[in-house]
């Protein structure tokens, strides 16, 4: 097939790649523009702008679509089977959606019409969910609201975090884009139940609040893993979390939340539960095993991690 191709981050590559080594033309392939990254704020490109350039594929970076006439009528004239979406960010207006023969299709990483939105894959871990997927969906003027082609789902596990999950999902989107075109099946609506939204991450979504559950305080922690992160307070210091386990709480039962019951980092959650903290990061230095971050910077029983920076 002639296709067009339009994404952005690492989660988007395998699916480029996938489709490239299928054989399918790729006429084209569309993502943001470089942005300023690292301490020196230099235009970085994004990864698919990268993978794309490798192959030789000719890469465009609009700022806008939505009233882009000159970008719809070049799209329009690539006379595209498909185009294929996978974390893209920006909106395709309908003149792009109509343009392709067979519509534009998004691989996304959710299990529609659970967690439409921008983070479906955190939502999912932070939700408890015990499964998560991709779907295939044949893009629409909504926002993830699109008939439904294929899908395929994966188990998520106590140990899930969302960077294994990003990664299996990516691999999973690539396998299945590659399927579906292969023998594209008749589109099926989204249930009108189960629906709901994933929002946009912010770091302040990192934050840990120990009055709350140890086992929801676990599934923030996975979740938040490579980004934002989670973080506490300790001593007007700024904890990074970055691991951290269930565990029976132990000593006395009315312990303040947010307090060390030991002095290996055992920390009082909310409703008697408790959560030990096996990797974290203080200002300034790289994140280590709780081991040594306590040889450095001892933390007996009894003391408190801020509730929510308070």
């Amino acid at each position: 097939m002639r296709l067009a191709f339009m994404g952005t981050p690492d989660f988007s590559v395998p699916a480029l790649h996938a489709l490239h080594e299928a054989g399918h033309e790729i006429a084209v392939a569309y993502t943001q523009p470089p942005r300023p990254a690292g301490r020196g704020k230099a235009l970085r490109p994004s990864p698919v702008q990268v993978a794309a350039q490798e192959l030789g594929i000719e890469v465009r970076t609009p700022l806008s679509l939505r009233r882009n006439t000159a970008e719809h009528e070049y799209f329009a004239g690539l006379k595209l089977d498909a185009a294929v979406v996978a974390a893209y960010g920006l909106i395709l207006p309908s003149a792009m959606l109509d343009a392709p023969a067979h519509g534009c299709l998004n691989i996304h990483a959710s299990l529609l019409p659970r967690w439409r939105g921008a983070a479906p894959i955190q939502a999912a871990i932070l939700a408890g969910d015990s499964e998560s997927g991709v779907t295939i969906m044949q893009m629409d003027a909504g926002l993830d609201t699109g008939a439904m082609l294929t899908r395929d789902r994966v188990a998520i596990t106590p140990r899930t975090t969302a960077s294994s999950l990003h990664d299996d999902l990516a691999a999973m989107g690539a396998r299945l884009i590659v399927e579906t075109l292969r023998d594209i099946p008749p589109p099926r609506p989204q249930p009108e139940e189960g629906v709901t939204y994933a929002a946009r991450l912010t770091r302040e979504d990192g934050r840990l609040d120990w009055n709350r559950p140890a086992d929801a305080l676990d599934r923030q922690v996975r979740a938040m893993t490579p980004w934002p992160g989670t973080f506490t307070m300790l001593g007007g210091q700024t904890i990074k979390v970055g691991a951290v386990a269930v565990e029976k709480a132990t000593g006395s039962s009315g312990t303040v939340a947010g307090a060390t019951l030991d002095d290996r980092l055992l920390v009082a959650c909310g409703d008697g539960t408790a959560l030990r903290i096996t990797r974290l990061q203080r200002p300034g230095r790289g994140m280590m095993e709780a081991e040594a971050f306590l040889r450095g910077q001892p933390v007996p029983a009894g003391t408190r991690f801020d509730v929510a920076g308070a």
